[in-house]
């Protein structure tokens, strides 16, 4: 089997950047973070207040109390 090395030699310059530019995106994509799925742990979390604000009263009350 040959090596890696001796294949690339065989490619015209141009083929050998591609392969390089692939082995590269291969290693970065291994690199990143998995993204992981959706949690929908905290849905329901502002019932108690449903009866004291309208739903898009609620998401700007809701955005003030994050940023605190």
């Amino acid at each position: 089997m040959e090596s890696l090395e001796e294949i690339m030699a065989k490619l015209p310059p141009e083929h050998q950047q591609e392969v390089r530019d692939f082995a590269l995106f291969l290693v970065e994509k291994k690199a990143r973070p998995k993204k992981r799925k959706l949690r929908l742990d905290w849905a329901g979390g502002l019932k108690e207040f449903r009866d004291q604000y309208t739903s898009l009263e609620l998401q700007k009350e809701s955005l003030d109390w994050w940023r605190d």
